[in-house]
């Protein structure tokens, strides 16, 4: 990227969205941060428009659904920062965008571990432990019901 000395003057300096902005940066550019083996190490890298200009990012974040409740995410997680790969989402969806999730598919549908937890209707660390601990099949873990808890015991 280039590495020119021309400074925009945008008075948005220390806010939220220009923070996001420059952690990108840090990530994708800075050997020395403690992300830059998941991002810039990855071969992971901004798009010549924003690292050129906040005022690019900025634009395109508020015409983009940009939220101080929301986070930046790549919609592609091997992909870089542009317009094309990024979106603005909540926690969740950000949680279940990682390439460390583990993808289940079902009668042709595939989700998180995470996602599957939250449709059937058991915690993630019980379905966790039904694949893992107790290796159930794919189909039975997702298809018995969690059993309920009264006055103590299982029922």
């Amino acid at each position: 990227m280039p590495t020119g000395k021309y400074r925009e003057n945008h008075g948005m300096t220390g806010t939220r969205i220009h923070n996001i902005w420059r952690g990108i940066k840090v990530r994708c550019y800075n050997p020395n941060s403690k992300s830059y083996s998941h991002y810039g190490g990855r071969g992971i890298k901004m798009s010549s428009e924003w690292y050129k200009s906040f005022l690019s990012f900025n634009e395109w974040s508020m015409k983009n659904g940009y939220d101080d409740l929301l986070t930046i995410d790549r919609i592609d997680v091997d992909g870089d920062y542009c317009a094309s790969n990024c979106r603005w989402v909540d926690m969740k969806s950000q949680q279940n965008n990682r390439s460390n999730n583990r993808l289940i598919t079902f009668n042709g549908i595939t989700c998180t571990e995470a996602e599957w937890a939250e449709k059937i209707g058991v915690s993630k660390r019980a379905l966790n432990a039904r694949l893992v601990r107790y290796k159930w099949s794919i189909e039975r873990a997702l298809t018995q019901p969690q059993r309920k808890k009264v006055g103590g015991h299982y029922v």
